[in-house]
């Protein structure tokens, strides 16, 4: 069975999507792999991939391959049709690494997952919905014969973002220094034991247990929080960025962490020790503005590590920059990969 990692927090702009792309990049690179999934109806995730493979790509692919994406592998269940969900075939981004797309259309199986997931028990027709993106993620991951599944949600709240959390082996918090983001690890240390309380009944219940696709008891823990999206000065936060980085981490260390141990959201101590992750923060890294990076091998249409000097077209000081940060970039996301790797074993 892969392992199933999501990356989620209600608040937006926290680059999930980036660190989704890069993480498993990374993993696909040490040998394992990947099916990175686009839970998000923006697609933000799917249109990075396929603009790496050219200009007109994202359209054809659309144009060409209406059954290849999240939406519709879920339609023989929301659509009861009398067949069975199966599995997508992927888009190939690197040996070992592969892009099951989004699809704008999800959104609109949100209100009606969130009856299934309220009313299921009362009415028999729904109660093939909260185990159908399990099944799709496991029968795709199978066809890869995928060891993870990393999947890139949306921020919100909703039945989806619910139903993918509570059904996720981990989760992954990506946040940025800012007042929301500690405000969003407040809710989220609300909201998690209420969503994880929510799975373990639903798991429970003989009609979704009995299901054609059997909804799983939850086994989520947190891996960990990471920051990113701050400018750094003389190698580390400047200070109008640290000051929220380190109330990041108490709003982890004294709300977060405790409502998931209370909940049974977190690993042992020493697992977290063994990967090199503070057990008091669960800060896995700390990850500096590389947007000048991104927007480059976006227009490069490359991954940030696949750039090269002439992808810059820079020279002398300002070249010797960029390729540092290209080489922190990678050795950031390499350590990060290496935290995964050693948590999830």
């Amino acid at each position: 069975m892969a392992k199933r990692i999501a990356l989620f927090n209600h608040k937006g702009g926290v680059s999930k999507t980036t660190t989704a792309f890069n993480l498993s990049w990374k993993l696909a690179e040490r040998g394992h792999r990947v099916v990175v999934a686009d839970t998000d109806p923006q697609c933000n995730l799917t249109g990075l991939v396929l603009g790496f493979k050219g200009p007109s790509e994202l359209e054809n692919f659309y144009r060409d391959h209406a059954d290849r994406n999240i939406y519709a592998g879920l339609t023989p269940a929301f659509e009861s049709r009398p067949i069975p969900i199966g599995p997508i075939e992927c888009v190939e981004v690197i040996d070992g690494m592969f892009l099951l797309p989004g699809n704008i259309r999800l959104s609109e199986y949100e209100t009606t997952l969130g009856i299934a997931q309220e009313l299921s028990g009362s009415i028999h027709a729904l109660q093939n919905l909260p185990g159908a993106m399990v099944r799709l993620f496991e029968e795709t991951a199978a066809k890869h014969s995928a060891e993870y599944i990393i999947i890139d949600m949306s921020p919100g709240l909703g039945a989806i973002n619910q139903n993918l959390m509570a059904t996720s082996d981990y989760l992954i918090v990506p946040t940025a220094p800012d007042f929301f983001s500690v405000m969003a690890i407040d809710s989220l240390a609300r909201v998690l034991p209420r969503w994880h309380a929510w799975a373990r009944q639903a798991s429970e219940m003989d009609v979704l247990r009995n299901a054609a696709y059997p909804f799983p008891a939850p086994s989520t823990k947190l891996l960990g929080a990471i920051v990113q999206n701050f400018r750094p000065r003389g190698g580390a936060p400047a200070s109008s960025f640290k000051r929220w980085i380190d109330e990041l981490g108490d709003a982890v260390r004294d709300r977060l962490v405790p409502a998931a141990r209370d909940t049974g959201l977190l690993l042992p101590d020493a697992k977290y020790a063994q990967a090199g992750v503070p057990s008091d923060t669960l800060i896995m890294v700390q990850i500096p503005d590389f947007n000048s990076l991104v927007a480059l091998s976006q227009d490069c249409q490359k991954p940030v590590f696949a750039l090269d000097e002439d992808d810059t077209r820079q020279s002398g000081v300002v070249l010797e920059g960029t390729l540092r940060n290209r080489d922190q970039f990678n050795t950031l996301f390499e350590g990060l990969a290496e935290q995964v790797s050693s948590l999830t074993a």
